[in-house]
Protein backbone atom coordinates (compact mmCIF):
# COMPACT_ATOMS: atom_id res chain seq x y z
CA UNK A 1 0.00 0.00 0.00
CA UNK A 2 1.40 3.39 -0.94
CA UNK A 3 1.97 5.96 1.77
CA UNK A 4 -0.56 8.30 0.12
CA UNK A 5 -3.34 5.77 0.74
CA UNK A 6 -2.32 4.80 4.26
CA UNK A 7 -5.25 4.26 6.62
CA UNK A 8 -4.49 3.41 10.20
CA UNK A 9 -3.81 4.79 13.64
CA UNK A 10 -1.81 7.99 14.07
CA UNK A 11 1.94 7.44 14.07
CA UNK A 12 3.18 9.16 17.23
CA UNK A 13 6.93 9.75 17.43
CA UNK A 14 6.83 9.82 21.23
CA UNK A 15 5.17 6.40 21.40
CA UNK A 16 7.79 4.62 19.28
CA UNK A 17 11.11 3.09 20.30
CA UNK A 18 14.25 4.13 18.48
CA UNK A 19 14.45 0.88 16.47
CA UNK A 20 10.80 1.36 15.47
CA UNK A 21 11.50 4.91 14.30
CA UNK A 22 14.56 3.73 12.40
CA UNK A 23 12.65 0.94 10.66
CA UNK A 24 9.65 3.13 9.93
CA UNK A 25 11.70 5.83 8.26
CA UNK A 26 13.82 3.30 6.36
CA UNK A 27 10.69 2.12 4.60
CA UNK A 28 9.51 5.67 3.83
CA UNK A 29 12.22 7.75 2.14
CA UNK A 30 11.33 11.42 1.87
CA UNK A 31 8.82 11.19 4.70
CA UNK A 32 7.29 14.42 6.00
CA UNK A 33 7.04 14.74 9.77
CA UNK A 34 4.25 16.83 11.30
CA UNK A 35 5.10 19.26 14.09
CA UNK A 36 2.09 20.56 16.05
CA UNK A 37 2.77 24.08 17.32
CA UNK A 38 0.22 25.31 19.82
CA UNK A 39 -0.03 27.54 22.85
CA UNK A 40 -1.16 27.59 26.46
CA UNK A 41 -3.24 30.71 27.00
CA UNK A 42 -6.59 31.96 28.16
CA UNK A 43 -9.43 31.15 25.76
CA UNK A 44 -12.32 32.88 27.45
CA UNK A 45 -14.81 31.24 29.81
CA UNK A 46 -15.74 28.37 27.47
CA UNK A 47 -12.49 26.87 26.13
CA UNK A 48 -9.44 25.43 27.95
CA UNK A 49 -6.03 27.06 27.98
CA UNK A 50 -4.67 24.22 25.85
CA UNK A 51 -7.07 24.86 22.96
CA UNK A 52 -4.44 25.77 20.36
CA UNK A 53 -2.31 22.75 21.22
CA UNK A 54 -5.34 20.44 21.25
CA UNK A 55 -6.34 21.66 17.79
CA UNK A 56 -2.84 21.49 16.28
CA UNK A 57 -2.23 18.02 17.71
CA UNK A 58 -5.66 16.76 16.71
CA UNK A 59 -5.16 17.92 13.14
CA UNK A 60 -1.72 16.32 12.92
CA UNK A 61 -2.93 13.01 14.31
CA UNK A 62 -5.91 12.88 11.95
CA UNK A 63 -3.62 13.60 8.99
CA UNK A 64 -1.21 10.96 10.24
CA UNK A 65 -4.03 8.42 10.31
CA UNK A 66 -4.71 9.27 6.66
CA UNK A 67 -1.14 9.44 5.38
CA UNK A 68 1.17 7.65 7.81
CA UNK A 69 3.21 10.79 8.43
CA UNK A 70 4.76 10.70 11.93
CA UNK A 71 3.55 13.25 14.46
CA UNK A 72 6.29 14.87 16.51
CA UNK A 73 5.73 15.92 20.14
CA UNK A 74 3.75 19.15 20.23
CA UNK A 75 5.27 22.48 21.18
CA UNK A 76 2.66 23.36 23.77
CA UNK A 77 3.90 26.77 24.93
CA UNK A 78 4.03 29.28 22.11
CA UNK A 79 4.27 33.05 21.88
CA UNK A 80 1.26 34.46 23.72
CA UNK A 81 2.47 37.94 24.60
CA UNK A 82 -0.71 39.34 23.06
CA UNK A 83 -2.75 38.01 25.97
CA UNK A 84 -0.81 39.75 28.70
CA UNK A 85 -0.94 38.54 32.29
CA UNK A 86 -4.20 39.99 33.63
CA UNK A 87 -6.21 36.88 32.69
CA UNK A 88 -4.86 33.80 34.51
CA UNK A 89 -3.69 30.71 32.68
CA UNK A 90 -1.44 32.07 29.95
CA UNK A 91 2.11 30.76 29.56
CA UNK A 92 4.45 32.17 26.92
CA UNK A 93 7.88 32.03 25.41
CA UNK A 94 9.45 35.17 23.96
CA UNK A 95 8.99 35.15 20.17
CA UNK A 96 12.73 34.79 19.61
CA UNK A 97 12.93 31.80 21.90
CA UNK A 98 10.02 30.05 20.23
CA UNK A 99 11.81 30.49 16.91
CA UNK A 100 14.88 28.84 18.43
CA UNK A 101 12.82 25.97 19.87
CA UNK A 102 11.25 25.28 16.47
CA UNK A 103 14.59 25.49 14.69
CA UNK A 104 16.29 23.21 17.21
CA UNK A 105 13.42 20.72 17.05
CA UNK A 106 13.66 20.46 13.27
CA UNK A 107 17.44 20.06 13.36
CA UNK A 108 17.21 17.33 15.98
CA UNK A 109 14.57 15.50 13.95
CA UNK A 110 16.98 15.60 11.02
CA UNK A 111 19.50 13.66 13.10
CA UNK A 112 17.05 10.75 13.06
CA UNK A 113 16.77 10.87 9.28
CA UNK A 114 13.80 13.17 8.64
CA UNK A 115 14.63 15.95 6.19
CA UNK A 116 11.11 17.33 5.66
CA UNK A 117 8.97 18.87 8.40
CA UNK A 118 5.60 20.60 8.23
CA UNK A 119 4.65 22.72 11.23
CA UNK A 120 0.90 22.78 11.78
CA UNK A 121 0.20 25.98 13.67
CA UNK A 122 -2.74 26.41 16.02
CA UNK A 123 -2.07 29.94 17.27
CA UNK A 124 -2.04 33.33 15.53
CA UNK A 125 0.74 34.66 17.75
CA UNK A 126 3.21 31.98 16.64
CA UNK A 127 3.35 33.11 13.03
CA UNK A 128 6.29 35.52 13.29
CA UNK A 129 8.39 33.02 15.25
CA UNK A 130 7.67 30.26 12.76
CA UNK A 131 8.65 32.54 9.89
CA UNK A 132 11.94 33.41 11.61
CA UNK A 133 12.68 29.73 12.25
CA UNK A 134 12.00 29.00 8.60
CA UNK A 135 14.32 31.76 7.45
CA UNK A 136 17.15 30.40 9.58
CA UNK A 137 16.61 26.86 8.33
CA UNK A 138 16.42 27.67 4.64
CA UNK A 139 19.58 29.77 4.94
CA UNK A 140 21.74 27.51 7.10
CA UNK A 141 20.27 24.07 6.32
CA UNK A 142 19.50 23.83 2.60
CA UNK A 143 19.44 20.06 3.03
CA UNK A 144 16.21 20.39 5.02
CA UNK A 145 12.67 21.29 3.96
CA UNK A 146 10.49 23.21 6.42
CA UNK A 147 6.99 24.58 5.86
CA UNK A 148 4.24 26.12 7.98
CA UNK A 149 0.48 25.59 7.68
CA UNK A 150 -1.83 27.88 9.67
CA UNK A 151 -5.08 25.94 9.76
CA UNK A 152 -7.32 29.02 9.55
CA UNK A 153 -5.76 30.35 6.29
CA UNK A 154 -5.45 27.22 4.15
CA UNK A 155 -8.11 28.13 1.58
CA UNK A 156 -10.29 31.18 0.84
CA UNK A 157 -13.33 29.23 2.04
CA UNK A 158 -11.69 28.45 5.39
CA UNK A 159 -10.60 32.08 5.79
CA UNK A 160 -14.15 33.26 5.10
CA UNK A 161 -15.54 30.95 7.78
CA UNK A 162 -12.98 31.95 10.40
CA UNK A 163 -13.45 35.71 9.88
CA UNK A 164 -17.26 35.82 9.94
CA UNK A 165 -17.29 37.39 13.40
CA UNK A 166 -14.29 39.72 13.14
CA UNK A 167 -10.74 40.12 11.92
CA UNK A 168 -9.03 39.98 15.33
CA UNK A 169 -10.67 36.75 16.39
CA UNK A 170 -9.98 34.57 19.41
CA UNK A 171 -11.99 31.68 20.90
CA UNK A 172 -14.60 32.65 18.33
CA UNK A 173 -17.25 30.85 16.33
CA UNK A 174 -14.83 28.90 14.11
CA UNK A 175 -12.27 27.98 16.77
CA UNK A 176 -15.01 26.85 19.15
CA UNK A 177 -16.60 24.78 16.38
CA UNK A 178 -13.24 23.18 15.61
CA UNK A 179 -12.94 22.18 19.26
CA UNK A 180 -16.45 20.73 19.12
CA UNK A 181 -15.23 18.48 16.31
CA UNK A 182 -11.85 17.52 17.79
CA UNK A 183 -12.40 17.58 21.56
CA UNK A 184 -16.08 18.19 22.38
CA UNK A 185 -15.68 17.29 26.04
CA UNK A 186 -13.41 20.30 26.53
CA UNK A 187 -16.02 22.85 25.41
CA UNK A 188 -18.00 24.41 28.27
CA UNK A 189 -21.36 24.51 26.57
CA UNK A 190 -23.02 26.25 29.51
CA UNK A 191 -20.73 29.25 28.95
CA UNK A 192 -21.26 29.71 25.21
CA UNK A 193 -24.11 32.20 25.31
CA UNK A 194 -22.21 34.27 27.89
CA UNK A 195 -18.92 34.39 25.99
CA UNK A 196 -19.60 36.55 22.93
CA UNK A 197 -17.59 39.75 22.70
CA UNK A 198 -16.99 42.12 19.80
CA UNK A 199 -13.88 42.92 17.79
CA UNK A 200 -12.71 46.36 18.92
CA UNK A 201 -9.61 46.65 16.74
CA UNK A 202 -11.10 48.36 13.69
CA UNK A 203 -9.41 51.69 13.04
CA UNK A 204 -6.78 51.31 15.75
CA UNK A 205 -3.28 52.57 14.98
CA UNK A 206 -1.46 50.45 17.57
CA UNK A 207 -1.63 46.89 18.86
CA UNK A 208 -2.87 46.06 22.36
CA UNK A 209 -3.14 43.04 24.65
CA UNK A 210 -6.36 41.11 25.10
CA UNK A 211 -7.41 42.56 28.49
CA UNK A 212 -7.86 46.05 27.01
CA UNK A 213 -9.61 44.77 23.89
CA UNK A 214 -12.02 42.19 25.33
CA UNK A 215 -14.14 41.99 28.47
CA UNK A 216 -13.60 38.24 28.88
CA UNK A 217 -10.69 37.26 26.62
CA UNK A 218 -12.93 36.36 23.67
CA UNK A 219 -13.21 38.16 20.35
CA UNK A 220 -16.10 36.86 18.28
CA UNK A 221 -19.34 34.92 18.68
CA UNK A 222 -18.71 31.42 20.03
CA UNK A 223 -22.45 31.12 20.74
CA UNK A 224 -22.88 30.53 16.99
CA UNK A 225 -20.53 27.52 16.94
CA UNK A 226 -22.01 24.15 16.05
CA UNK A 227 -20.58 20.64 15.72
CA UNK A 228 -21.68 20.67 12.08
CA UNK A 229 -19.62 23.78 11.34
CA UNK A 230 -16.69 22.21 13.17
CA UNK A 231 -16.87 19.02 11.14
CA UNK A 232 -17.14 20.96 7.89
CA UNK A 233 -14.07 23.04 8.76
CA UNK A 234 -12.20 19.97 9.97
CA UNK A 235 -12.83 18.06 6.75
CA UNK A 236 -11.55 20.96 4.64
CA UNK A 237 -8.46 21.51 6.78
CA UNK A 238 -7.53 17.82 6.86
CA UNK A 239 -7.79 17.54 3.09
CA UNK A 240 -5.41 20.44 2.52
CA UNK A 241 -2.83 19.26 5.07
CA UNK A 242 -2.98 15.67 3.83
CA UNK A 243 -2.43 16.82 0.25
CA UNK A 244 0.54 18.92 1.40
CA UNK A 245 2.11 15.90 3.11
CA UNK A 246 1.77 13.74 0.00
CA UNK A 247 3.16 16.42 -2.33
CA UNK A 248 5.88 17.36 0.13
CA UNK A 249 7.40 13.88 0.10
CA UNK A 250 8.74 14.33 -3.42
CA UNK A 251 8.92 18.10 -3.83
CA UNK A 252 12.22 19.59 -4.96
CA UNK A 253 13.20 23.22 -5.62
CA UNK A 254 12.12 24.42 -9.07
CA UNK A 255 15.78 25.01 -10.02
CA UNK A 256 17.34 21.87 -8.58
CA UNK A 257 21.09 22.18 -8.10
CA UNK A 258 21.26 25.90 -8.91
CA UNK A 259 22.07 26.91 -5.31
CA UNK A 260 24.97 24.49 -5.23
CA UNK A 261 26.33 25.83 -8.52
CA UNK A 262 26.07 29.42 -7.30
CA UNK A 263 27.96 28.51 -4.11
CA UNK A 264 31.01 27.41 -6.06
CA UNK A 265 31.08 30.24 -8.60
Amino acid sequence: MSSSTYHGAPVRWASMTWPEIEDYLADRPGEVALLPVGATEQHGPHLPTGTDTIVATGLCEAVSARTGAPVLPAIAVGCSYGHGTALPGTLSLPPERLADVVRDSVEWVAESGVRRVLAVNGHFGNQASLSIAGDHLRHSRPDLRFGVLNWWTLTPAIVAETLVDGDDIHANRAETAMMMALSPGDVRLDQLTLSDDEDRTEGLVFRYTAPVLSTNGVTGRPSEATPELGQRLLDQVLQVISDAVVRGRTEEPPLVGRAERLDVM
